[in-house]
Formats: C-alpha cells, structure tokens, sequence
C-alpha cells in the first residue's frame, strides 16, 4: 500500500501553487468554467485522463453551461494528503491550458444537523427515510450528492426552538461575505463566539443555520 502525507487544513493552506483550491470538510474543492459546455466536457476528459496517469481519482461534477467541480481527497485515508495536492496543481494547469476560469469562493459543502435526545433512536429511521448507509454515526448520500446528515447529542427538550439545522461550510475567504449577505437579507447573529471556526445566523422566524469554515476559532 502506498505511503501517504496527511495535510491539514492548515498545512494545505499554506503551500504554493493552489490558490484554485478551498479546504471543506476533510476533502479540497476546486471550481471551473469554461467557454462553454463542449469545453467544459473536454476539460472534463482531461481530467479524467490526468487522474488515471496519477493513479488518484477525484470527484468530477459538469453542470451547464460550463461549470466544472472537482472534489479531491485521498480514498485509502479519508482526508487530504500530499497525493491530492500534486493532482490538484496539475489540474490547475490543465484548467487554464483550456481557458477555464477558476473561482475557488464558490467552494460550498452542507450537512444536514439534527438535535436529538436518543441519537441511537432517531437514526435508523432517517437513514430509511433517506436511503443513506450510516457511515460511523453520519448519514452520508451513497450517490454523494445530497447533504451529509449529522446527530447533535441534546441534554434536555428543547421545546419552540428548531430541531434541525444547516451547516454550510465555505471557503474561509468567502465566510465573512456570506454572513454579511444573510445578515443583510433579514438575517440575525445568534452567536458568533466560535468564530472564525463558525457563526450561528437564524433567519426572521427564529430558524438557525451555521456558516463554518475549517478553522477551530480564533
């Protein structure tokens, strides 16, 4: 099996080179558009062949007219290693080489929290409901396009308060942006004692969401 440099957050932030790329959720994001669909699904198939010359094979959305997304993360350790920050300076290139525009705020990743008393109780039946396979405790789209769901442990009934909440985890450049846009949409600060790891933001009806980023809070 092949040895592998894990990177965090940090350390991946601080290398050359990949300034495409956002670190999200232990995977790292990358978002391109080209001229135009044909363009896009060519820049698409060099990718492809970049990752099977790499050995090391990422995520690869196309939407119209151009859009492409790229998710790379290392499937033998589940995170980020030295393996996806190589590929993703060489699909850097090649995006460019096409005429393919980056726009690394646009990296976005959202989980689904629910609060509950009896965690052991409620998953089952959100995992049928949703046809997800339970992943070490978390929900996860076998299709990998829907939201990962997540259990916050309650201590006690939380009675006219929302049970379930949005993560929304975006680039650590993007984060202050996005919260002055929810804010400026009618939005209020519920706490921001965490931030810069995250802000709790609750819309005009008292309904809550997470802005987060990958840092642990400064």
């Amino acid at each position: 099996m092949a040895s592998y440099d894990v990177l965090t957050a940090t350390r991946f932030a601080a290398l050359d080179g990949l300034d495409d790329w956002r670190y999200l959720l232990g995977a790292v994001h990358a978002t391109f558009t080209a001229p135009d669909y044909a363009a896009a699904l060519a820049l698409l198939v060099a990718l492809g062949e970049a990752a099977d010359a790499a050995d090391h094979h990422p995520d690869l959305d196309l939407r119209y007219p151009g859009t492409v997304h790229v998710v790379l993360r290392t499937h033998a350790t589940g995170s980020v290693t030295t393996a996806d920050a190589d590929l993703a300076r060489t699909i850097s290139a090649i995006a460019a080489g096409a005429g393919a525009v980056a726009h690394p705020r646009r990296a976005v990743a959202t989980e689904l929290a629910i609060d509950a008393l009896d965690i052991a109780a409620v998953r089952p039946f959100w995992a049928a409901v949703l046809g997800y396979p339970d992943v070490d405790g978390r929900l996860a789209d076998p299709l990998g396009r829907g939201p990962v769901v997540w259990f916050q442990q309650m201590d006690a009934p939380r009675p006219q308060r929302n049970r379930v909440h949005f993560d929304i985890t975006v680039a650590d450049d993007e984060a202050d942006a996005r919260v002055r846009a929810a804010l400026g949409a009618g939005g209020r600060l519920v706490d921001d004692s965490f931030a810069r790891a995250f802000w709790v933001l609750a819309d005009a009806e008292g309904n809550e969401v997470c802005v987060c980023t990958w840092r642990t809070g400064t």
